[in-house]
C-alpha cells in the first residue's frame, strides 16, 4: 500500500464507480451489523463511508477492521461504488457512493476521546453530536482534536481563501509585500507592549509590535510607495471577549494619495472578502463624521442595520415647568431621545418604569430615564401632566410620532453622559426587539476624529496615534483649548458596529511632527530618545502618505459569521489571555532569569516576590499583598510562631480528635488610625474609566458562561 497514490475522501463521485483507490484519514463514525462494518472516513476534503463486507473482504482484514475505534488513523484501499437506493446520505458530500474495503492498514491508534469529534450523521435523519456542550477551554486544550472537526477546518480554510483574496487584490493594485521587525523598539501607541529581555544586551529589552506603524512610515519615505503585510501584533490590552494578545492585522500603506484613494481601494477589498463567504456589500459606503456618529446613535462604533437614531429635544424644554428636566438645563445639560416604532404592545408601562426606568438605564450610567408611550392620539407616561400641550406636540413632530410607538429620553448635565446611556439603550432595545435584520451587513466609514484628548491632569494625549495628520496646520501647541478643536484626518471603517479596521493620512512635514510632539508635553530629549531615528528620516524628502489596518481576525469572523474571533484562529488565547493547549504563560527557572541579567534588574533589589520569599513575614506580605510597617513585624513575628505552634500540634494530634472549627461574622478589618473612606479615584470616574462595561457603580466583567 503505497500512499503517495492516495486520494482525498471528499474529491470521488459516483462518476469513480468502479475506480480501485487508496484513501487515508481518521475514522469519525461506525455502525457494525452483524460483522457487516460501515466507516465513516474523514479527511481534510471530507467524509466518505467505507464497508467492510465479510462476504468480499478479507476475513483478517474484518477481524482488524472489528478493533477500529474513533479517531484511529488509517489507510483502506477499495472499490468504489454506487449506494443502493433509499441508502444514500445527505448529510454528506459524497452521500451517493461507498468504498467497498480490500484492504486496510492502521496507522496508528487514539485513547478515548475527550469530547465528540463527529459532527455529521451515519444515516439520513439521525442526529449528530459535534461539539456545540463542550467547554471552551478543553476545547482549547486539545485543539489539535478540535481542528479535525469539519466546522474548524472549514472556517480555517475559509480564512486562507480570504487572505488568498487580499493577496491576489493588492499585487493587482502595485502594492509589495514586505515584512517588517518582530524584535523592535517599545513605542506610545495606546497600549502596553510586550517585553523581551536581551540576554546578549543585558537590562534591555525588546518591544513586540503593536503594529508597523513606524517602519511602514519609513518604507514610504524608502521609496517603496505602496507597501502591505498581513503582520503579526502585539498588545497587552485588558481584556475583552473579542480581543486576543496576539493577533493578525492587513497593514497598507501609500505614497502619494489622499484619503479618496484609501476610501476606493479598501472598500473594492472589501467587498471581495466578504464575497469569499457569498455576503454582497453594496459601494460606496456611506460615511459619517465622528461628531454625528456620537451625536446621533452614541458610539463611534455605529451599527446602521436598524434606526433608533437619537433626536435632539432640548430646545423644547427651554422653558419647561418640568422640575428635572428643567433643573439639568439650569446647568447647561442636554436632553435626547429616540422613538421605538410600532413597539407599544411589547414595551408595556410596566416594562419601561420597572426595568428600563428603574434598572437598565440606570446600570448604563443614566441617572434616570424619561418614557412616553403614544395611544389614541396622544402621548401617555406616569409624568405626562408635568408637560405643555406646546411641549407635548413638539415631541410628537420632532419623533415622527404615530399611534403605538414608544419614546424614550435621557437628560443630564453630561452630554457623554447622556450620548452614552442612550446608545447603550439602542442596542439593548434592538436586541431585545430583534429589530436586527438577519444576515444584514452595513458598513460606513467614520471620519473626522478629534487629534487629541484631554486628560485629567489638564493637559492632551494621542486620541489615535501621535503621526495622524491634523485638518489645520495652524495651531498653537500650548493652546489646549485650541488642540481639543483639531480634527484629524482619520477614519475607521465599521460594519454592524464593530470596528473592522482604521488609519489615517500620516504627517510628512518634519516641523508638524514636532509641533504634534510638543502638544503631547514630549520633550526634546524624550523625542529624541523614542523617536530620532524616526524624525531623522524626514529629514531626507518625506512624501505625503497614509494608510489604514484591518483586523483579519475580526473581518474573518463577521464574514463566516462565527460566535467569537477564537473560531477562525487555529491556536487562539481564553478569555484570560492564557493557552490551555501549552500552559502559556508559565513560570520560568531562576537560571533563565539570571542568564538574562533579570534576577537583579538595576543593582537595585530584586524582582519582587524573590528574595521576599525567603523571608516568611515578607512572603505572608507579598502573597497576601499586603504591606507591613517596621513597627508592625514584631507583632507579625509572634503571630506566624504562634500559628506554626497550633499547625504543629494539630498534625500531632492528626487523627485522634475531629478538627474544631467554627464560622466568624463577616466584618471589615482595618489597621488601628485608619477609617473607611471613598477612594478619590473612585469618585473622580477613574477607577472605571477602563471597565469593560459598569453597572451600578461597579466593575462588570463578562459572563463566566455563556
Amino acid at each position: 500500500m503505497s500512499l503517495s497514490e492516495r486520494v482525498f475522501c471528499g474529491e470521488l463521485t459516483p462518476d469513480d464507480a468502479g475506480r480501485r483507490v487508496l484513501l487515508a484519514g481518521w475514522v469519525d463514525a461506525f455502525r457494525d451489523h452483524g460483522g457487516l462494518l460501515f466507516i465513516h472516513l474523514r479527511d481534510r476534503s471530507g467524509i466518505i463511508q467505507v464497508v467492510f463486507n465479510p462476504d468480499v473482504t478479507p476475513a483478517d482484514v474484518c477481524r482488524q477492521a472489528a478493533s477500529l475505534r474513533a479517531e484511529y488513523c488509517i489507510a483502506v484501499g477499495g472499490e468504489v461504488r454506487q449506494r443502493l437506493a433509499g441508502t444514500e446520505n445527505p448529510n454528506i458530500g459524497t452521500g451517493g457512493i461507498e468504498v467497498l474495503v480490500a484492504e486496510l492498514t492502521v496507522l496508528s491508534t487514539a485513547d478515548p476521546l475527550p469530547f465528540a469529534i463527529s459532527d455529521k450523521a451515519m444515516t439520513a435523519g439521525a442526529p449528530s453530536s459535534g461539539a456545540d456542550s463542550v467547554a471552551e477551554d478543553l476545547r482549547l486544550q486539545y485543539r489539535y482534536l478540535d481542528l479535525r472537526r469539519p466546522a474548524m477546518r472549514d472556517n480555517l480554510v475559509a480564512r486562507h481563501r480570504i487572505f488568498q483574496c487580499v493577496r491576489q487584490f493588492l499585487d493587482s493594485r502595485g502594492f509589495v509585500e514586505v515584512e517588517t521587525p518582530v524584535l523592535t523598539a517599545s513605542t506610545p501607541e495606546g497600549a502596553r507592549d510586550y517585553l523581551v529581555p536581551s540576554r546578549v544586551h543585558q537590562q534591555s529589552f525588546y518591544a513586540l509590535p503593536q503594529s508597523p506603524q513606524l517602519f511602514k512610515q519609513l518604507l514610504m519615505i524608502g521609496g517603496m510607495e505602496r507597501y502591505f503585510q498581513l503582520a503579526r501584533c502585539f498588545r497587552d490590552e485588558d481584556l475583552r471577549p473579542n480581543r486576543q494578545p496576539e493577533f493578525t492585522q492587513l497593514d497598507i500603506e501609500a505614497s502619494f494619495i489622499d484619503e479618496e484613494f484609501l476610501y476606493e481601494l479598501v472598500e473594492e477589498l472589501a467587498v471581495r472578502m466578504f464575497a469569499v463567504g457569498g455576503i454582497t456589500l453594496s459601494r460606496p459606503f456611506p460615511r459619517m463624521t465622528w461628531a454625528e456618529a456620537m451625536d446621533t446613535t452614541g458610539s463611534d462604533r455605529p451599527d446602521l442595520r436598524f434606526g433608533l437614531r437619537f433626536v435632539d429635544v432640548t430646545e423644547v424644554f427651554s422653558q419647561t415647568g418640568y422640575a428635572i428636566f428643567r433643573q439639568i438645563l439650569q446647568r447647561r445639560g442636554f436632553i435626547k431621545g429616540l422613538n421605538i416604532k410600532g413597539q407599544s404592545e411589547r414595551l408595556s408601562k410596566n416594562v419601561l418604569q420597572n426595568e428600563y426606568a428603574r434598572e437598565i438605564a440606570p446600570s448604563f450610567g443614566a441617572k434616570g430615564m424619561t418614557w412616553m408611550r403614544a395611544e389614541h392620539g396622544q402621548l401617555e407616561s406616569n409624568i405626562v401632566q408635568f408637560f405643555s400641550h406646546g411641549e407635548l406636540e413638539e415631541l410628537r413632530r420632532r419623533f415622527d410620532v404615530a399611534d403605538g410607538d414608544v419614546l424614550i429620553m435621557v437628560a443630564d448635565p453630561s452630554y457623554a453622559t447622556v450620548t452614552s446611556a442612550l446608545g447603550q439603550l439602542r442596542l439593548h432595545l434592538a436586541n431585545r426587539l430583534n429589530l436586527i435584520p438577519p444576515g444584514s451587513f452595513c458598513p460606513v466609514w467614520v471620519t473626522e476624529f478629534p487629534l487629541f484628548e484631554a486628560t485629567e491632569e489638564g493637559s492632551v494625549t494621542s486620541s489615535h496615534h501621535p503621526f495622524t495628520a491634523p485638518d489645520r496646520t495652524d495651531f498653537d501647541p500650548r493652546n489646549i483649548e485650541e488642540l481639543l478643536t483639531l480634527r484629524s484626518r482619520a477614519y475607521d471603517l465599521v460594519m454592524n458596529g464593530e470596528e473592522l479596521g482604521g488609519g489615517s493620512i500620516r504627517i510628512s512635514d518634519r516641523e508638524l511632527q514636532r509641533r504634534v510632539f510638543a502638544a503631547l508635553g514630549l520633550g526634546e530629549e524624550e523625542v529624541r530618545e523614542r523617536f530620532g531615528f524616526f524624525l531623522r528620516a524626514f529629514d531626507f524628502g518625506a512624501p505625503p502618505h497614509g494608510g489604514l489596518a484591518l483586523g483579519m481576525d475580526r473581518t474573518v469572523s463577521m464574514i463566516l459569521q462565527t460566535p467569537s474571533i477564537r473560531e477562525v484562529i487555529a491556536f487562539p488565547k481564553n478569555r484570560s489571555a492564557a493557552c490551555p493547549l501549552t500552559g502559556a504563560p508559565s513560570a520560568v527557572k531562576r537560571e533563565q532569569l539570571a542568564e538574562l541579567g533579570l534576577l537583579n534588574l538595576g543593582g537595585h533589589g530584586v524582582l519582587p516576590g524573590t528574595a521576599e520569599k525567603e523571608n516568611r513575614i515578607d512572603r505572608v506580605s507579598w502573597v497576601s499583598r499586603v504591606g507591613v510597617a517596621p513597627e508592625e513585624r514584631a507583632m507579625m513575628e509572634e503571630a506566624l510562631m504562634e500559628a506554626e505552634e497550633l499547625a504543629a500540634l494539630a498534625a500531632e494530634n492528626a487523627g485522634e480528635e475531629e478538627p474544631a472549627y467554627g464560622v466568624a461574622p463577616v466584618a471589615n478589618r482595618t489597621r488601628p488610625g485608619t477609617e473607611e473612606k471613598r477612594s478619590p479615584l473612585s469618585e473622580g470616574g477613574r477607577l472605571l474609566k477602563s471597565a469593560p462595561a459598569v453597572k451600578g457603580g461597579y466593575f462588570k466583567v463578562a459572563n463566566i458562561l455563556e
